[in-house]
């Protein structure tokens, strides 16, 4: 693809496409591009587009988003991979990109940053020594367009430094990075502040220069965060004045800007100096107090608009982490200082607003999602309420005292108004929640509270009384409370205030709103954690299940489609079990339609998981009880199969693949003749699973390989007759050679060796050792160890020990006796799970006892090195060490969109042990050594004698245990 203006043209054409509303132009065009971006120029055909002045804005964006996600879908290389990019083309982007960027319009600049970003997680600073000095030496442009590109980039670049593990790898990166960028960053600071001196009349200016500097603490921000910098430490004289005075300075002409520069400023400024006083407690503590008063200062006088709470909830963060610090308690430790912070600070920052009541009335999920799970973390109330957590442990009886008296007055206004008064009544309520909570987990709850505060005797009198109010349509907010209360102080009420509070939670639980995904919600957290054992929830399933079913909505309708009243459906059923049957009958239909609707949008990834749960879950307790039932799952489902999988519907795939596997399963291998239409539609899909396509998606892998072996174990003979055991012989060829797949690979050819037999698999057996001996030589990682040693003991078990060695020894000469010492015997311990270790185990003793060669032939000398290493196996704990190859598997960036595979719970498969005939491998090492001794007397002394004196000892123990005796 030579960068000419008719290939400039024709792009710029299909991109324009790509933007049309119509599928049928749209769709097109984008496979279209899809195809050609394989091609060598694709990406440097974008860049020029992007360059080209000439062509229309809208194309540019659209070529520089397209860039971008070409980038990330391609640049990243998994360790198994094909690299989709030439290495010219690698070269040539990463010449011209940073370049572009800093010319071209926003727009375009905030895409291209972005692929700056993802080719710097790859390649800096080993493939891309350069990138830094070439964005520095844009520091001294003075053209702030381009300064702020550099600054984004930069900021996008270093962001990841907030979040990963330390390491030594990261640390020099750091390193390197501060080198580079410190000096330049602390001079374009001061440079950058002395121009809003001299652009003090220039709005437009200032707006700009601003920006610049909100842009320079996001990078100062993630360049503190793993360590204190030296460059840092000795400038802090530097730094924090400045700092401080931009958390203080009042620019009129911006602070009623729309964007809200000066507030970003601020926000970033309050994180800045919370990390300080977290991390650096000593350094900071000389400017503590005076930032202390500043953040006052900014809490007082900021509004409460939606805007503002980003500054808000990092400005009470900052106090909250002052607090922590022994260094400022006389900050805070004066009683009037407590009263003050909570009537000028949290009660205003907690109380319920009218932003907060539009997001409970419009979006009753994101409301709950933002409590439930912590993504309120930026919001007041949050912030507020982990201020007064914080408080509380270090100031309990003054803050119990002070904040209690205005819990009290809140709530006897909310009496005496006649429920008029209900925000105050709302604040007191999330106020005793912050007082009383001291540590608390996602699966419990609150686990520990303080002393100070009777939970029970307050739920009884202040949060009961509201669920007992008949009307849920009164006072919504109150109520949504109080089912809050029961759910986060779950584990510390009394189970006898839990079971009378529970038929009042399944009454809330009607409508779409937050009380009803509230009460749905606590009571799956109640089922799930115990506190409503089977046989009290019982008696209360017909009006729990009939609530949520109803509280579904409509299944045409997505948007009424509610994750945690799914997820309430699916915990009831799994504790009910058998006891839910007779409700299944009218749930399912409704279920499968809601199937067939989501699957032509995913949107809601938690509701889609929890419904494939509920509906496999379905699937084993209706079939259970009854088996022909079968049929009418398959007929239910199956249409909705075959949509997802001919829409290429990437999301469900994984999903449908194991449902399609317990389906087979449990119709097992019984039925499956011509005339059985069942069977011919799993008979259809078996050319589709073994064509590579499929494979490609990582999240099929597993599904897939468990769908294989599925076939094998209940439809080995269609299998055969259809001509695909070859086909399956690919699929394992390509996973065993695959790190991050080859324990598929092993678990899929173990279920044909098994399943098929030994006269069906005969021919390709050698050809499958010298794959397996093939990767061996080439990629030795600790999990492909294990998995070998566990496949030969599988393989030994079942053909024999002398089959398995002159197997091997027919690949190479000798090849056995080398895998036994530089393998076997040495590594032997690091196999782990209980099947892996009983094959390994099981092997072993065949090798012992059955094998000629180990008896009397050239391996006889190592059959006391594997019994040593076989006790170790029994005794020892798994060797947990690693080999220098296992730098592979994390991959954060896959090629392409990549779904995530989700294992389902209610779909797994029954563990076949291929072994279960023997039910401990040491009774059975003892039982064949005894067979070993009389049938060769004299042969087992003399070489149990060789053993070192702890593993003869410990060898003795178990042939006592056994009642066997060597001779």
């Amino acid at each position: 693809m030579e960068v000419t203006e008719e290939n400039l043209a024709t792009l710029a054409n299909y991109l324009q496409q790509t933007l049309n509303l119509d599928p049928n132009i749209r769709r097109p065009a984008e496979k279209f591009l899809e195809g050609v971006e394989v091609n060598q120029n694709y990406a440097i055909l974008l860049l020029h587009l992007i360059d080209k002045d000439s062509a229309d804005l809208t194309i540019r964006v659209t070529a520089a988003i397209t860039f971008k996600n070409y980038i990330k879908r391609n640049w990243p290389v998994e360790e198994d991979g094909v690299d989709r990019i030439h290495a010219s083309d690698r070269a040539t982007i990463k010449t011209l990109i940073v370049s572009l960027m800093l010319k071209s319009p926003v727009g375009v600049q905030r895409q291209l940053s972005d692929a700056v970003s993802i080719i710097g997680k790859s390649d800096f600073p080993e493939k891309w020594p350069g990138l830094i000095s070439e964005m520095v030496e844009k520091f001294g442009t003075g053209d702030f367009h381009v300064i702020n590109g550099v600054l984004r980039t930069a900021h996008s670049l270093f962001k990841r430094y907030r979040y990963e593990f330390k390491s030594q790898k990261l640390w020099e990166e750091i390193k390197h990075v501060l080198e580079n960028i410190a000096k330049p960053l602390t001079d374009l600071f001061v440079a950058t502040i002395d121009l809003t001196s001299k652009h003090a009349n220039n709005p437009q200016a200032l707006k700009v220069i601003y920006g610049s500097l909100v842009l320079i603490c996001k990078v100062f921000y993630s360049l503190n965060l793993q360590d204190l910098p030296e460059f840092f430490e000795d400038n802090m004289s530097v730094w924090m004045p400045n700092l401080l005075n931009l958390l203080q300075v009042k620019v009129p002409c911006l602070e009623t800007d729309d964007e809200g520069v000066m507030e970003q400023l601020r926000t970033e400024v309050c994180e800045c100096a919370a990390l300080y006083a977290l991390r650096y407690e000593e350094e900071f503590a000389p400017y503590a107090p005076a930032f202390v008063n500043a953040v006052w200062q900014v809490l007082l006088t900021t509004g409460a608009d939606p805007k503002y709470d980003a500054l808000v909830s990092n400005a009470l963060n900052f106090l909250s982490k002052v607090a922590e610090k022994n260094n400022y308690k006389s900050l805070f430790e004066d009683p009037a200082t407590l009263s003050s912070i909570c009537e000028k600070v949290v009660i205003p920052n907690m109380q319920f607003r009218e932003s907060d009541m539009e997001l409970f009335e419009e979006n009753p999920e994101e409301y709950v999602r933002r409590d439930i799970e912590g993504s309120d973390v930026d919001t007041r109330r949050r912030a507020a309420s982990d201020l007064v957590s914080t408080l509380s442990v270090y100031y309990e009886d003054k803050m119990m005292s002070i904040f209690g008296q205005y819990v009290e007055m809140m709530l006897n206004k909310y009496v005496e108004s006649g429920g008029s008064a209900w925000v105050g009544k709302d604040t007191a309520l999330f106020l005793v929640t912050s007082l009383a909570s001291r540590g608390a987990t996602q699966a419990a709850g609150v686990t520990k509270a303080s002393a100070l505060v009777d939970l029970t005797s307050f739920a009884a009198n202040h949060v009961l009384p509201e669920l007992q109010n008949p009307n849920v349509a009164k006072q919504p907010v109150l109520k949504a409370d109080a089912i809050k209360y029961f759910m986060n102080f779950r584990s510390l009420l009394p189970r006898e205030l839990i079971i009378t509070a529970l038929p009042l939670l399944i009454q809330h639980i009607t409508g779409r709103g937050v009380v009803c995904t509230y009460a749905a919600c606590t009571v799956e957290k109640l089922i799930a954690g115990k506190m409503v054992p089977r046989e009290v929830l019982e008696p209360h399933a017909p009006a729990l299940l009939s609530a949520l079913f109803a509280s579904l909505g409509q299944q045409d309708n997505p948007s009424e489609h509610n994750e945690y009243v799914m997820k309430a459906v699916l915990r009831t059923l799994a504790v009910l079990r058998e006891a839910a049957l007779p409700y299944l009958g009218e749930a399912l239909p409704k279920l499968a339609g809601m199937l067939a609707v989501v699957a032509k949008n995913p949107c809601k990834p938690h509701f889609n998981h929890y419904l494939f749960e509920s509906l496999s879950l379905a699937v084993q307790l209706v079939v259970k009880s009854n088996p022909n039932a079968i049929t009418a799952f398959e007929d239910a489902l199956f249409p909705i199969f075959q949509e997802i999988l001919q829409n290429d519907v990437q999301e469900f795939m994984p999903y449908v693949f194991q449902m399609l596997s317990l389906l087979l399963e449990m119709r097992g291998s019984g039925a499956g003749g011509a005339g059985d239409a069942g069977a011919e539609a799993y008979a259809a899909l078996l050319p589709c699973l073994v064509a590579p396509p499929l494979w490609e998606q990582t999240a099929n892998v597993r599904p897939l390989v468990r769908l294989l072996c599925a076939f094998v174990a209940t439809r080995s003979e269609r299998v055969l007759a259809d001509g695909k055991l070859n086909a399956m012989l690919g699929v394992f060829q390509k996973l065993i050679a695959s790190k991050t797949n080859d324990h598929e690979g092993f678990y899929l050819i173990q279920t044909m060796l098994y399943k098929f037999g030994e006269s069906v698999m005969q021919p390709y057996t050698k050809q499958i050792m010298s794959l397996l001996f093939q990767r061996l030589s080439s990629s030795k990682t600790t999990k492909y160890i294990r998995g070998l040693i566990a496949f030969l003991g599988f393989f030994s078990a079942h053909y024999g020990a002398d089959t398995l060695i002159d197997l091997v020894d027919s690949v190479q000469g000798n090849m056995f006796a080398m895998y036994v010492e530089r393998v076997l015997v040495p590594d032997l311990q690091k196999v782990t799970g209980e099947l892996e270790i009983k094959s390994a185990a099981v092997g072993c003793v065949k090798l012992l006892c059955d094998s000629r060669h180990f008896r009397e032939g050239g391996l006889a000398r190592l059959w006391t090195p594997v019994l040593q290493a076989l006790i170790d196996l029994f005794q020892l704990p798994p060797d947990e060490t690693t080999s220098p190859e296992d730098h592979f598997i994390q991959v954060d960036d896959l090629p392409g969109y990549q779904p995530q595979y989700a294992q389902l719970s209610c779909a797994k498969s029954n563990t076949n042990d291929p072994l279960a005939s023997i039910d401990d491998p040491i009774r059975y090492l003892a039982e064949s050594l005894a067979t070993v001794s009389r049938t060769y007397p004299g042969l087992l002394p003399p070489r149990v004698s060789a053993l070192d004196e702890p593993h003869r000892k410990t060898l003795h123990r178990y042939l006592t245990v056994y009642n066997v005796q060597l001779c």
